[in-house]
């Protein structure tokens, strides 16, 4: 088993005491921070960023430089599953990012390869053996992956979308072909995942950002469905160490005992949720992390701490917190606010573990 000089964070994830509450922020390598900007710029674009194992590396461990963040995520995006399968990923200035081929018919699905981790997507295994390398035991690497309900939507409507039109009009009028859908995609996020734990991710997360846009008969049907699936298919030990998944599905509190019924260890909230409301639902099953709203980091630093207390204080004594934002953080923070955050839940949180 390699040594990990801080994990608090998997602990918490178990359910196992610690010494104060771990944080990380979703997004944390990113666009607030001007290092980033500048690898970014010398990548020459959003994905050569991501398909450089090197400067991929450079990234996640920017924030990790910066501030006391108790784990890494590995720097990617969710659309490399759709960009493997040769949908024709492409970036437009100001709409997010595109594909030439959308999915609309059965031979369209029919024609889809399951990418090879090893293969197509060897780039993003390779960035992950580097970060583990260069981590060196700081603390726990955390990979991740689109769920197939998102991921299908960006397939379907060929990029972003407002209303989803022509994803749930495929659920509504060609269910089964929506089936065979997320089943291949399904099948394709568990062998990426179950890649990225060989690689070294010590814990894995699975992002359904549009999960809650679906009514909740449909949110059972084709989203919770493909990832419970895919959660009984991980590999949940590696290096004699237990790697716990995290599930996320935004705009998804009302589910929360469906999704800890999943086999998960934990649940990602956004802030729509009460996190005291969700850890008596959940009661042991399962640990939450969140939840702050990320736009509290535009406040100043004196409400930032206010706002970390309220929810430090909502969650209430034990392990199984890791704190959070409810999403991604934005472009234009100031890295000095998600310092006092990062400061203040550290500080604050430790009369809850005593």
């Amino acid at each position: 088993m390699s040594t990990l000089k801080n994990d608090r964070f998997l602990r918490a994830l178990l359910k196992q005491p610690v010494d104060r509450t771990p944080i990380w922020i979703m997004r944390q390598a990113g666009r607030y921070l001007p290092e980033y900007r500048a690898t970014r710029e010398k990548a020459g674009d959003f994905m050569s960023l991501c398909m450089n194992p090197e400067l991929a590396c450079e990234v996640t461990l920017q924030p990790l430089d910066r501030f006391d963040l108790d784990a890494a995520i590995l720097f990617s995006d969710i659309l490399t599953i759709p960009e493997a399968m040769g949908l024709g990923l492409y970036f437009e200035e100001g709409e997010g990012p595109k594909f030439k081929s959308p999915i609309r018919t059965a031979a369209d699905i029919k024609n889809l390869p399951v990418p090879d981790p090893e293969g197509e997507l060897k780039y993003v295994m390779d960035a992950v053996r580097t970060i583990k390398r260069e981590l060196n035991g700081r603390v726990p690497l955390i990979g991740f992956s689109g769920s197939p309900w998102t991921l299908a939507t960006y397939m379907i409507e060929g990029g972003s979308s407002k209303n989803f039109s022509q994803s749930k009009r495929m659920l509504f009028d060609e269910p089964e072909l929506a089936h065979q859908l997320l089943g291949k995609i399904a099948e394709s996020v568990t062998s990426y995942l179950n890649a990225q734990i060989a690689a070294g991710a010590q814990a894995v997360m699975i992002f359904d950002t549009w999960g809650g846009n679906l009514n909740p008969a449909m949110y059972q049907e084709f989203s919770l469905r493909y990832m419970r699936e895919i959660v009984a298919k991980l590999s949940r030990e590696n290096d004699g160490r237990t790697v716990p998944v995290i599930l996320y599905t935004k705009g998804g509190g009302l589910w929360l005992n469906d999704m800890a019924d999943t086999g998960c260890d934990a649940l990602g909230l956004d802030w729509s949720t009460d996190i005291h409301w969700a850890r008596q639902l959940v009661g042991d099953r399962v640990a939450l992390q969140g939840n702050m709203d990320p736009t509290t980091l535009y406040a100043s630093p004196a409400t930032i701490r206010e706002e970390a207390a309220k929810i430090l204080a909502a969650y209430g004594k034990g392990s199984g917190h890791v704190f959070n934002l409810g999403h991604g953080i934005t472009p234009d923070i100031d890295p000095e606010h998600v310092a006092a955050l990062v400061n203040a839940v550290h500080e604050l949180s430790e009369p809850y573990h005593q």
